[in-house]
């Protein structure tokens, strides 16, 4: 009879751990195996590929190896009408065309773009995972051909729902009172899991009363603007402002979600940054690097929130996906409110870019108006 658990445990719990070892394989710019029942593939970044490992897959690959890109960086090489990713033939695994076809800005399409394979989704989906840019080599393999070597298999299955997967296993690993500065009544209360490899903080301000609707905000981490006070972004000004409202108005709760750089990591956000220094607007930005509008995902917050008490929430938000996501969740959104921050000259043309391309509620006259010097 074959095991139904292993050291790890049950098969789901199994699956965790080697999708964990694939990110960080994947990320260090190493082959993962994935497989899909029979058919075997190693797959890794496009964007960490080097010259050495490259040549050693080249042999191995016979003329059979592909670059799997994104929808969103395929329209940006010309492709037209993409809503799917794609894939590249590969007749030899050049690392300038590589690099031409994922990252450079003035890159277009040089062959014809087939469609793409469950293996190749995988592949791309392990890249998001890694935080690094959404482009991945993948070449065909047999079992016989790769035996003996040290690589870690993944399938295709645990991949795929790994996210959904860690929502659901979100534990509170450790929770303490934390005065802030204008709300010195505050604990806070750190999950272990959501995007996997990372850890989440709810932030408990006051004493909101569980049997109400919570005054909520979901606010995923923006290293630059919070912690470093960008005039990029009005992301610091909406973090303290909330805190600051909830002491004030009997509490609330803030979730402190690492997916900084709308879920793209804190390196491509950089490179956004520089895209817009030329003259990108941020979702252009993004869309140049292979990222679509926004790469964040919400279902382990209301993982989160259930796990704290809380089933009725007030969301504190401009943004229409957070409650679309909140009540996709099974919670209820008795009510929503508007979080402003203060435009300067840095940050207006993107604070009119969420509203106008991600739809943000987002009164721009209001905030001018915030903004304009007291009599």
């Amino acid at each position: 009879m074959p095991k139904s658990r292993t050291l790890f445990g049950r098969p789901q719990e199994t699956n965790l751990v080697t999708v964990e070892r694939a990110i960080s394989e994947f990320r260090a710019g190493r082959p993962v195996l994935l497989r899909d029942h029979g058919e075997l593939a190693l797959a890794f970044s496009a964007e960490l590929a080097e010259g050495e490992l490259a040549q050693r897959l080249d042999e191995l690959a016979q003329g059979r190896a592909y670059l799997v890109l994104s929808a969103a960086r395929l329209r940006r090489l010309g492709a037209k009408n993409r809503s799917e990713t794609g894939i590249f033939a590969m007749p030899t695994i050049d690392l300038a065309r590589i690099e031409t076809l994922a990252l450079k800005i003035d890159a277009k399409v040089d062959a014809p773009v087939a469609p793409t394979s469950p293996l190749a989704d995988a592949a791309l989906e392990l890249a998001r995972l890694s935080l690094v840019i959404p482009a991945a080599v993948l070449v065909p393999v047999t079992a016989e051909a790769v035996a003996g070597e040290p690589l870690v298999e993944v399938t295709l299955d645990a991949v795929m729902a790994y996210r959904a997967t860690r929502a659901a296993s979100l534990t509170i690993v450790g929770r303490a009172p934390v005065p802030l500065e204008g709300a010195p009544e505050t604990e806070f209360v750190v999950f272990r899991g959501g995007e996997g490899l990372r850890d989440q903080v709810a932030i408990i301000v006051g004493k909101p009363d569980l049997a109400d609707a919570v005054p909520v905000r979901l606010h995923s981490a923006c290293l630059t603007g919070d912690l470093f006070g960008s005039l990029k972004c009005d992301c610091g000004d909406q973090l303290r402002e909330t805190v600051q409202w909830m002491a004030d108005n009997e509490g609330g709760v803030l979730l402190y979600l690492d997916q900084e750089g709308r879920g793209n990591g804190i390196s491509n956000k950089m490179r956004a940054y520089r895209l817009q220094s030329q003259g990108w607007d941020t979702y252009d930005a993004d869309e140049v690097l292979g990222f679509d509008l926004d790469q964040r995902h919400f279902d382990f917050a209301a993982t989160m929130l259930k796990q704290l008490g809380i089933s009725r929430v007030t969301a504190l938000t401009n943004n229409p996906l957070k409650v679309s996501a909140i009540k996709a969740a099974g919670l209820e959104v008795a009510a929503t409110q508007r979080v402003l921050g203060r435009p300067n000259v840095h940050n207006v043309r993107y604070l009119t870019s969420k509203r106008d391309r991600a739809g943000h509620v987002i009164d721009m006259d209001a905030l001018m108006a915030r903004a304009a010097p007291k009599d």
